[in-house]
């Protein structure tokens, strides 16, 4: 997936979870912009520091920004050496390429992204060799020296996918849930205990009964982002 019309700035403030304040670098404006991932990121935005990448939604279109409150929207940070895609939107969109260019699996067809299941709204559906598939999409930007980690914050509704993608199985689908990791350069992946136990266990769970648990990896630059390979999941299963 891509992007249009990047430009650089220096993260200033975050007054909440939808709205940051940015140093546009080619204009050395502070410009209001919309903040495209609702996580904390607090060990990511860091007041003064962090180098992020926005996309531009008004340079081509004036009447496209008369829809908009903000000009710019956070997509990307600087870490280190490497780039980290911030966009809550950016997981889906690469499952998406990813399942229906045949790199998940070459049988795959019939794609359906937003699938309506039970009491929730399931990320992707597929046929898989026949078979009717479930797959559960979670963006992952949390890292510390190369241990990657979800949540950030506790989450009521990723407990209840879970549950849901069990009774999925239970039904006859063929179920995962798939942790997009928003970069590259990582160990492992794990579930984030100490923020949120009970999506562990619900994690746990959900595997010990069958529901499959992959995490991918990100080629991310400042405009794209795409997946790259496996990582290794460890939940103490």
């Amino acid at each position: 997936m891509r992007y249009k019309n990047i430009v650089e700035g220096t993260f200033i403030s975050r007054p909440n979870r939808f709205i940051a304040y940015v140093k546009i670098n080619d204009t050395g404006k502070t410009e209001m912009c919309h903040v495209k991932n609702t996580g904390r990121c607090r060990e990511l935005l860091i007041p003064g520091e962090a180098e992020v990448y926005l996309e531009d939604c008004g340079r081509d279109s004036e009447e496209g920004l008369k829809k908009r409150k903000t000009r710019y929207s956070v997509i990307g940070v600087k870490k280190g050496d490497y780039i980290i895609n911030m966009d809550s939107q950016a997981p889906n969109k690469a499952v998406y390429e990813w399942l229906i260019s045949g790199r998940f699996n070459k049988e795959v067809s019939n794609v359906k992204m937003e699938y309506s299941y039970g009491k929730s709204r399931i990320d992707a559906f597929f046929m898989l060799k026949g078979k009717k598939c479930l797959m559960e999409v979670k963006g992952v930007t949390l890292e510390d020296n190369g241990v990657v980690r979800f949540p950030d914050a506790p989450t009521q509704r990723g407990v209840k996918h879970i549950h849901e993608l069990i009774h999925a199985l239970e039904e006859g689908y063929e179920s995962y849930i798939v942790f997009v990791i928003q970069m590259r350069g990582v160990k492992y992946f794990e579930p984030n205990d100490v923020m949120d136990k009970e999506f562990g266990d619900a994690l746990r769970e959900a595997q010990l009964k069958g529901v499959k648990i992959l995490a991918v990896d990100c080629a991310v630059e400042p405009g794209a982002m795409e997946i790259n390979d496996y990582v290794e999941v460890r939940t103490g299963v």
